[in-house]
Parts: C-alpha cells; sequence; structure tokens
C-alpha cells in the first residue's frame, strides 16, 4: 500500500513541468490548434488592413504633405514618417485584441484556463503560454507591414528594420501583460468598450504616429511622452530612418521593458486570485 502510494507521487512529480519554459511550452500544441482554427478571421485584420494604411495614409494622403526632415524627425517623406508609427500602431492593436476579450473567454465563458490549471500547470505556465501565443501574433503581423513596406524604400538600412522588429515585440508585450491583468480579474465585459474608445483610439491618434507630437499643446505633448506607444513610436522610427539616439533609445527600452515586467506580476497575481475566488 505504502509502495503504491510511493509510486502515485513519483508519479505526479514526474509529469510535473520542470521550469515556468517547460510549462509553458506543454501548452504549444494547443494554442497551434487554436490559431489554425481561427488564423483566417485575422487576415483582413493583420494583413490586408496594414497595407491599406500604407495605401492611404502614407501614399496617397502623404502625397499632399511635402516633406521636411526638420519638421518630420529626419525623415525626407511623410511616407517615411507614417510608416513606423503605424507598424507600432499596429502592434499595439493586436495586442488590445488579443489580451481583451480572448482572456475574459476563457476565464468566463469557456473556462478553458480552469481545465488548465486542474492539470499539473501553474497560473504562470499558464499565462506565459498565452503571452507567448500574443507575441507571435505581434511578430507575424509587424513582420507582413515591414515587408509590405519594404517596396516604398523608407528604410535606411536592413539592421535599423530587424532592430524595428523586434520593438515591435517589446511593444506588444508592454501592452499585453497589463491589460491581460485588467481583463484577468474583470467580471463583465463591457469595460472593453471604454478600454478600447479611451485608451486605444487616443493612443493611436496622439502618440506620434501620424505626426510629431510637438505639434500638440503643451501638456498634451507631455502626456504623450509618457505614453507607451510614443516611446515604441519614436523608437521604431530612429531604427527605420537611421537616426539613432542611444541615451534616448535606451530610455524607450527600460521604459517599455520596465512595464511589461510590472504587467507580468500585475497579470499572475490578478488571475491567481480569480482562479481561487
Amino acid at each position: 500500500m505504502a509502495l503504491d502510494h510511493l509510486d502515485q507521487v513519483d508519479h505526479r512529480e514526474s509529469s510535473a513541468p520542470r521550469g515556468l519554459l517547460d510549462g509553458a511550452g506543454r501548452l504549444l500544441d494547443y494554442w497551434t490548434i487554436v490559431y489554425k482554427r481561427t488564423w483566417k478571421g485575422s487576415v483582413i485584420s493583420s494583413f490586408v488592413t496594414p497595407l491599406l494604411y500604407v495605401l492611404a495614409m502614407g501614399v496617397l494622403l502623404g502625397g499632399f504633405i511635402k516633406g521636411d526632415p526638420a519638421k518630420l524627425d529626419g525623415a525626407t517623406s511623410y511616407l517615411a514618417f507614417v510608416a513606423p508609427g503605424m507598424v507600432a500602431a499596429q502592434a499595439m492593436t493586436t495586442a488590445f485584441g488579443e489580451v481583451t476579450y480572448p482572456v475574459m473567454g476563457m476565464v468566463k465563458w469557456h473556462k478553458t484556463y480552469f481545465g488548465m490549471i486542474a492539470s499539473p500547470l501553474s497560473v504562470s505556465e499558464v499565462i506565459l503560454a498565452h503571452l507567448g501565443f500574443v507575441t507571435f501574433r505581434v511578430a507575424t503581423t509587424c513582420a507582413v507591414f515591414l515587408a509590405v513596406m519594404a517596396p516604398f524604400g523608407v528604410f535606411a538600412s536592413v539592421a535599423g528594420v530587424v532592430g524595428a522588429f523586434f520593438v515591435q515585440l517589446l511593444l506588444g508585450l508592454a501592452f499585453a501583460t497589463p491589460i491581460y491583468a485588467f481583463s484577468a480579474g474583470l467580471k463583465d465585459e463591457s469595460a472593453f468598450a471604454l478600454v478600447f474608445r479611451l485608451g486605444m483610439i487616443p493612443l493611436f491618434l496622439f502618440s506620434g504616429a501620424f505626426f510629431p507630437i510637438s505639434n500638440l499643446d503643451a501638456w498634451m505633448e507631455a502626456l504623450a511622452r509618457i505614453t507607451p506607444l510614443w516611446h515604441g513610436v519614436d523608437l521604431t522610427r530612429m531604427l527605420t530612418l537611421g537616426h539613432l539616439d542611444w541615451p534616448m533609445a535606451l530610455v524607450h527600452v527600460a521604459y517599455l521593458a520596465a512595464l511589461a515586467v510590472a504587467g507580468w506580476f500585475w497579470a499572475v497575481r490578478r488571475l491567481t486570485r480569480r482562479m481561487v475566488s
């Protein structure tokens, strides 16, 4: 009897993940199946919309705007100025879309998280796996966006484009982790309307993606400079235009990384409380 008990203990111990990455990796097949079943629904928003933005805002509208490098952060055309801003905005909107309703669905409607937590997986491993999927979505979307813009000759160097791509991953996590935490603790989805209308849309319009924030009033410019999207836009623009200001670039990276880490710990705390309440 005692030996049988020891065998059961050994079996449970052997099936437990050996670490955070190992546990998150065990959900790889789940998220792969999710993407295979849902990718068609994201084609328009992820791959076609960027092309339409580039054509409408960069090529057509930009044709009426005379490029002045002194007023466009060093860009020689409006298309070169607005393109990195649109990439960063796309990373943000993708993160918003992946950690609002989907998170609530897995907690409240489908209760998928409860099934995952019932296994040897921990809350941290479940969150890491979900954020890994969000990072994959941001990566594929932004890679397509950058590829679409490449033929327009708006990038100064290949190295700058590669750097801009990794900035989008950091920017996506800087938005994903705190919004994930917010979604994990919500009892009702009605708050998402405020998140999109009072959070995402103002950020999209007033964080330097479409015009220099120096054009804003002083108090609005100061407010814009503390938003994560502005940090992502400015860093992406530095890289794609080849005008890298290292001290400021390090500030951008530190700001976005700190936001992502703080959001991670908040997310673990909020979801843990939600799962045991």
